[in-house]
């Protein structure tokens, strides 16, 4: 019986594939970063309101970075592609409800395993949006869909239009463009 191989990449289509990862991986955490460093920023200035002074910056680069991988293996294994073959509108809901719950999940079982880590019970590691109850889960899932709103709304055009393309419209100079005035 022959040994079945799978073919090799060669080197620089293994660079390239890596580098082109990198770049995907980048701008997914650039854009969690921008989001999350936003809402740090809104919970600082509450806090500083009530006289409280927390470090919550730090953590928005650490969720990014984490967020950004959990997406990016959540693509690889091509979560959220069943309307994929369907109007835009419905892979781009579908894909924002099923990321949605992923990073939810996925923040969930970090804390606990946080929490775990630092000895304390796994009911005292939840995170304080399942101490908000359905409420909490409700708001921070509201707040997550409308977040991955745009960003799944460009990844799919970009999809359907190609990536050079959708970087030269937002990118590069409109010189006799006849669709301009």
């Amino acid at each position: 019986m022959a040994e079945e191989r799978l073919p090799m990449l060669p080197r620089h289509d293994l660079k390239k594939s890596a580098f082109d990862e990198f770049k995907r991986f980048v701008v997914i955490f650039l854009y969690l970063w921008v989001v999350f460093a936003l809402l740090s920023l809104h919970k600082s200035i509450i806090l500083l309101e009530h006289h409280l002074d927390y470090q919550e910056h730090t953590f928005a680069m650490i969720n990014a970075f984490i967020f950004a991988k959990v997406l990016l293996i959540g693509e690889n294994l091509h979560l959220g592609t069943r309307f994929s073959d369907k109007p835009l509108i419905y892979p781009v809901l579908h894909k924002c409800f099923v990321f949605t719950v992923v990073l939810l999940c996925f923040h969930i079982a970090e804390s606990v395993l946080v929490g775990v880590w630092h000895g304390r019970m796994v009911m005292d590691s939840l995170p304080p949006l399942i101490g908000g109850g359905v409420k909490g889960v409700l708001s921070v899932s509201v707040i997550c869909f409308v977040v991955l709103l745009p960003f799944f709304a460009f990844r799919e055009v970009s999809r359907i239009v190609g990536r050079r393309e959708m970087w030269g419209v937002f990118f590069q100079r409109r010189r006799n463009d006849p669709r301009l005035p």
